[in-house]
C-alpha cells in the first residue's frame, strides 16, 4: 500500500489566552485537539466546519506556521514537527499555503513577478533572472494572468486575479502538497466557481495534493474526494464525500447538511437548528464537546470524550450514539 503523502497523528496546538500580573487566572484555548488524518497523493480533503471550529489552526500547523504542542506530521514519510528553522526550509519548497484573505497575503510594495518569484529567489530555483522571469511568465498564464501583468502591483488586480496571484505564488516551487485555507470565501460567487474550476484543473497538471479549508459544503462537495468534519479543535467525521453526504454519522455533520441551500423551492428538506453556539475552547464541555447543542444527547456523552472510529469502510465519526439514523440529506 503506497504510503500517503501527509500523516497527521495526534497533533494538538494550544494558544494561552488573558491571564493578569504574573500570570495569574492564565487560560489555555485548545485550537487543534488530537487531530489525526492522513492525505493520499494526488487527493483533495476537505475540512469543514463552524468559524472557530480550528480548521486554520490546522492548517497553519501543518505548514509549521504554528509550533504543534503534541503529535506528529510526516510529511513522504519525513517528520516535519519539530524541525527547527533551518531544517524546514527544504521542506518549504514541498508545501505551499493559499491563504484566505488574497490582499492581505501579498505585499503591496511588490509587483506580481517579484511576488510569484520569491520561492524560487528563496529556494534557488532559478540560475539567473531569465529564468526566473520566464518561469513567472508561465505560471501566471497557467492561472489565467499573462505576462501584461509582470508588472502590477497588488492593489491593480481584482479580488479573483489576486487570489490568482496567491495560486500562482504556491504553485511556482511546484509542490506536493498545497493547503487552500478559505480560498474562494472572501469572492464574488461567480468568480468562486472560476477559482474552484482553476483549482480542479491544476490538481490534475502538476499533480498536486490538496488540503481545501472552508465552511462551505457546497464548494467542498463539488470539489473534494473525502471530507472531514471539525468541531471545537476536533475532527468528529471524516468519510469520503459522496457517503459523508449520503449518510452522515455525526449529529453535527446532519445538521452542517441540513444547512446548506438547495435551488429546488418545490422540495421541503428537514432544516436542523442547533441551540445556541459553540461552547468556547478555552472552558470546553466534558465528554463529547457537541453534546450541549445536540439533540441526541444521554448521559453517556458527558462521561469521556468520543474516540475517532471507523464504524463502516473508510467512514469514521466519533460519537458513542451507534443507534442513530440520521437524516439522509444530500
Amino acid at each position: 500500500m503506497t504510503t500517503p503523502l501527509l500523516q497527521v497523528s495526534g497533533v494538538t496546538k494550544l494558544f494561552p489566552s488573558g491571564g493578569g500580573l504574573l500570570g495569574r487566572g492564565k487560560r489555555v484555548v485548545r485550537a487543534m485537539q488530537d487531530v489525526s488524518f492522513d492525505l493520499r497523493h494526488g487527493e483533495i480533503l476537505g475540512l469543514v466546519g463552524e468559524s472557530g471550529s480550528g480548521k486554520t489552526t490546522v492548517g497553519r500547523t501543518i505548514m509549521r506556521l504554528n509550533v504543534p504542542d503534541a503529535g506528529s506530521i510526516r510529511l513522504d514519510g519525513q517528520e516535519i514537527a519539530d524541525l527547527g528553522r533551518r531544517a524546514l526550509r527544504p521542506v518549504r519548497e514541498r508545501m505551499q499555503m493559499v491563504f484566505q484573505d488574497p490582499f492581505a497575503s501579498l505585499n503591496p510594495r511588490m509587483t506580481a513577478e517579484r511576488i510569484v518569484g520569491a520561492p524560487l529567489a528563496i529556494h534557488g530555483l532559478a540560475k539567473s533572472a531569465a529564468e526566473r522571469r520566464d518561469r513567472v511568465r508561465d505560471v501566471l498564464e497557467r492561472v489565467g494572468l499573462s505576462a501584461q501583468h509582470l508588472q502590477r502591483y497588488p492593489h491593480e488586480f481584482s479580488g479573483g486575479q489576486r487570489q490568482r496571484l496567491g495560486i500562482a505564488r504556491a504553485l511556482i516551487s511546484t509542490p506536493k502538497l498545497v493547503v487552500a485555507d478559505e480560498p474562494v470565501a472572501a469572492l464574488d460567487v461567480s468568480v468562486q466557481a472560476q477559482i474552484v474550476n482553476l483549482l480542479l484543473g491544476l490538481t490534475v497538471d502538476f499533480g498536486l495534493t490538496i488540503l481545501f479549508i472552508s465552511h462551505d459544503l457546497a464548494v467542498v462537495g463539488r470539489i473534494c474526494d473525502r471530507v472531514a468534519v471539525m468541531y471545537l479543535g476536533r475532527i468528529v467525521e471524516l468519510a469520503p464525500t459522496r457517503d459523508l453526504f449520503r449518510t452522515p454519522a455525526h449529529p453535527y455533520t446532519e445538521a452542517l447538511i441540513s444547512a446548506i441551500p438547495r435551488p429546488e423551492v418545490a422540495v421541503k428538506r428537514k432544516r436542523i437548528l442547533l441551540a445556541g453556539g459553540p461552547p468556547s475552547p478555552a472552558n470546553p464541555p466534558s465528554g463529547c464537546g457537541f453534546r450541549t447543542r445536540c439533540p441526541y444527547a444521554v448521559a453517556a456523552c458527558a462521561e469521556a470524550v468520543p474516540p475517532l472510529r471507523e464504524t463502516t469502510p473508510g467512514h469514521f465519526k466519533a460519537c458513542i450514539r451507534d443507534d442513530l439514523s440520521l437524516e439522509q440529506l444530500a
